[in-house]
């Protein structure tokens, strides 16, 4: 794969994101694949899971948006920096229990990194800002 490529296919991983379009985001990921984040307790393997951890985060946030802050790719993996501002007016699951929305605004940070194979991802890691959306969220004190 080229660079260019795997920028095309990032650019509409993003774009699933910020259109809150969760069947696009898994339709990104290769048969055979894994899908890491710190929030999880177990990778996700399957399309089903894909979908559904995007959408548990568009269910918390129905508002959110998303922007690259720095990305860097080569011809087989890319890793971004990423914005996201959303207001939490939808449930959350943490730690295998539903949270109600508290109805505040986030501005959240984190960093991806995904390793593609024939045009398809095959690893993604996501690295949320967690102890920030925490504090926003008023689920942490602030320091």
């Amino acid at each position: 794969m080229s660079r260019e490529e795997v920028e095309r296919i990032d650019d509409q991983g993003m774009t699933a994101w910020d259109t809150r379009d969760a069947e696009a985001f898994a339709n990104l990921f290769a048969d055979d694949f894994v899908l890491m984040d710190l929030t999880l307790p177990e990778p996700l393997r399957t399309k089903d899971g894909a979908r559904g951890y995007a959408q548990a985060w568009f269910t918390a946030f129905p508002d959110m948006s998303v922007k690259q802050t720095n990305r860097v790719a080569n011809d087989d993996s890319v890793a971004a920096e990423v914005e996201f501002r959303g207001t939490n007016t939808g449930s959350m699951v943490m730690a295998g229990r539903e949270i109600p929305p508290t109805g505040k605004s986030v501005i959240g940070r984190g960093a991806y990194f995904a390793r593609l194979r024939e045009g398809k991802i095959v690893e993604f890691s996501a690295h949320p800002d967690v102890a920030g959306m925490m504090m926003q969220l008023g689920f942490m004190p602030a320091m």
